[in-house]
Parts: C-alpha cells; structure tokens; sequence
C-alpha cells in the first residue's frame, strides 16, 4: 500500500500533456465470457506502454466503480497517445471487442482526451499518497505561491475576502 504523506502538496508539470480518461461497464452481469475479456485486455496494453516509455505515456491510477473500471492516464502528446491507439497492444484489443461484443450491449466502453496547456491545470492533494499527475511529475508542497487554487492557476493577487454586510 502506498504511504500516506501528511501536509498539503500539488503538482508540477513541465510544458504541455494530455490527460486520457478510459474506461468500461458492464452492462449484463451474467455475461461474464464477454466482459471479462475486455477487462483483461487492459493488462497487456499497460505492460506495453510501462515498459515502452518512449511511446509517450507517463502513468495510470485504476479506479473502480460498481459495475465499471475507469483508468485515468497521463500521456506526454495527444499525437502520441493517438498513434498507439492505432497499433500495438491497443490495436488487438479494439480488434478482439468490436469481433466479440460490438454493439450487442453487453459491454460499454468509453474515453475522454483532454489537452491541457502548461500552467494552465491546478490540483492539491491533501493527507495523500503520490497521487494521480504527481506520480508522474513534480510533488511539491502547497505552500507560498503554490498554496491556494488561484495562485497555483497563476493568479499572483487573491481576491479581497468581501466584509460581512450588517443588515440592520
């Protein structure tokens, strides 16, 4: 289990990057001959990008939900995370879902691709583990300039905190 590090802390990201939300849910429980296929072709492709760094991929957290499994990804370029999308590991499994599942309804899957522009992405991470775009960055103590939202968004002056209106 990872260690939990006391204190406020964010990240610190050099330059531009990509952040790839994907995921699956099972739609019909019992259909455990086609659900579980797809959730084992996430293995393979994981052990390729960790072991192939120069395809541009920084990092992942796994998370589960009831009937889902959702991977938040970190990617150096969208130009790189597209290009494995269309090779590899990825190419097989997307070849194996749409010949065994398809549009039957069994399994839905999803993505998301964000482009974020550097410094233009905040985040705080409070009694945490190294976590998320940490783990794959800069973990630096919130404090100073980095300590509120604002700041860390390149906000140099915090808004005046408005005085208390007496309503009498």
């Amino acid at each position: 289990m990872a260690k939990v590090i006391p204190g406020r802390y964010t990240a610190r990201m050099e330059g531009d990057f990509v952040v790839f939300l994907i995921g699956m849910r099972v739609n019909r429980l019992w259909a455990v001959h086609k659900w579980l296929p797809v959730f084992l072709a996430m293995g393979p492709m994981l052990r390729e990008l960790y072991t192939n760094r120069k395809l541009g991929f920084r990092g992942t957290e796994f998370m589960l939900g009831w009937r889902s499994v959702h991977l938040l990804q970190y990617w150096d370029s969208y130009e790189q995370l597209e290009a494995y999308a269309r090779g590899g590991q990825h190419l097989i499994a997307w070849r194996n879902f749409n010949r065994k599942v398809g549009t039957d309804g069994t399994v839905g899957i999803y993505h998301e691709t964000f482009k974020i522009r550097a410094d233009e992405y905040e985040c705080v991470y409070g009694n945490m583990p190294v976590f998320g775009l940490a783990k794959v960055s800069e973990h630096i103590p919130a404090v100073g300039k980095m300590e509120t939202s604002r700041r860390r968004m390149g906000g140099e002056n915090e808004p005046a905190v408005p005085t208390p209106v007496n309503p009498q």
